[in-house]
């Protein structure tokens, strides 16, 4: 049965991000180039108007020398509106416009000082225009700074680019979401199909099981074979369940966690022999432990994390233990095996879908383990250390 995907296929996903990561770095430049571009125009206009000023200076000093302060000429120009000092030659501030300074409080050094930072800082963002008569005499020296408007358009790119950023961000975690969310529907469509395609034989095979049990009466070696396929048809059930808790809020209860995690262990330990293997399997923690877990899907992911380690094993004997502690509220189950042991680069990428170091394997083992612990029991499973050519141990911590 085939099941339709939903959505932007992978490539024209990744060709929309890129469209998207474009068409923002083009609008951020475009802006950019417009908002240096009126700096640029403000800037002239305001140099252009110092200029003026300047050669008026000029043009006063030599047609009437007789003339006295001419600074009377900053109050009738309206379109200053940015700060400016007009000095004499000799760099001491005559007038002034558009700057707050309370010289009646001040004596003549803290003036002069006050004037001689101003200066230095003016003309890091202006070059000082002179008036000079036949460009040796000097007459004054005008230092200007710039107006608040060219202050807000130096700070408008920032602003853009963080608004750009958000913009990213929020479109990366939006399709990052999208893009969980229809994996997460896959897989718990798929996985509820898989036990409903299950229920069906599965149903069948029980009846069958029923009239095997009565044929086989006084035959005890065929009673066994019977005693044993009932146990593989019990486990199938217990697979199809475990799908069809996949995607639902699952019950929790208190449960026994060294009960369960030894069920596991006995059931895995008649299936070592079949692999050539001889893997010792123990929980080397004494005591009773209980924790909140839904008991199918909690062992599912004992299983998967076994079955893991036993992969792991490279020579034909090993060891898998457990350890369960159980501190602060919350309680500590750590699978420790002397297998060949994890890079420690690859320790987050184990845990993704499709990861895996097997020719045959798919890659999902752990990632449901994961799932199942972090999404329904509300705990978290990682790798807790792992040293190549010495062993792992998975950490698992539930509330």
């Amino acid at each position: 049965m085939s099941i339709p995907a939903r959505g932007l296929p992978i490539g024209k996903t990744a060709n929309f991000r890129i469209f998207l990561l474009a068409l923002a770095t083009l609008f951020v430049v475009a802006v950019l180039l417009y908002s240096q571009r009126l700096t640029d125009q403000l800037l002239n206009r305001e140099r252009e108007i110092v200029a003026l000023y300047a050669r008026s200076l000029e043009y006063v000093a030599k047609n009437d020398p007789a003339a006295g302060d001419l600074s009377f000429a900053f109050e009738v120009i309206e379109t200053i509106d940015f700060p400016v000092v007009l000095t004499d030659a000799h760099d001491n501030a005559a007038a002034w416009k558009n700057i707050e300074v309370d010289t009646a409080s001040m004596s003549m050094e803290q003036e002069k000082e006050f004037f001689r930072k101003l200066f230095v800082e003016m003309d890091a963002q202006n070059k000082p225009i002179r008036a000079a008569i036949n460009d040796t005499l000097v007459l004054n020296y005008l230092h200007y700074g710039e107006s608040e408007l060219i202050r807000q358009l130096r700070w408008l790119p920032v602003s853009e680019l963080a608004l750009a950023a958000i913009f990213l961000l929020i479109a990366y975690v939006g399709f990052s979401t999208i893009k969980r969310s229809e994996q997460s529907n896959i897989w718990v469509g798929m996985a509820k199909e898989t036990a409903h395609q299950l229920g069906t034989p599965l149903s069948s095979l029980m009846g069958w099981m029923e009239r095997l049990r009565v044929d086989a009466t006084g035959s005890p070696r065929i009673g066994e074979t019977v005693s044993e396929m009932e146990h593989d048809l019990n486990r199938l059930n217990k697979v199809a369940a475990r799908f069809s808790k996949i995607g639902s809020t699952p019950s929790l209860k208190e449960e026994n966690l060294t009960e369960v995690i030894e069920g596991v262990i006995q059931y895995i330990a008649k299936r070592i022999p079949r692999s050539g293997n001889k893997v010792d399997l123990a929980i080397e923690t004494p005591g009773i432990f209980t924790a909140r877990i839904n008991r199918d899907l909690f062992e599912w992911v004992i299983e998967n994390l076994m079955k893991n380690a036993l992969d792991a094993m490279e020579g034909s004997a090993g060891k898998i233990f457990f350890a369960i502690t159980q501190a602060g509220g919350k309680t500590m189950v750590d699978i420790t095996d002397t297998g060949k042991g994890i890079d420690p680069k690859l320790h987050k990428e184990i845990f993704r879908p499709g990861y895996s170091t097997k020719k045959r394997g798919w890659g999902l083992g752990l990632t449901l383990a994961k799932r199942i612990i972090e999404e329904y029991h509300q705990g978290k499973l990682f790798v807790k250390q792992s040293t190549p050519g010495v062993g792992t141990t998975f950490r698992i911590r539930l509330q």
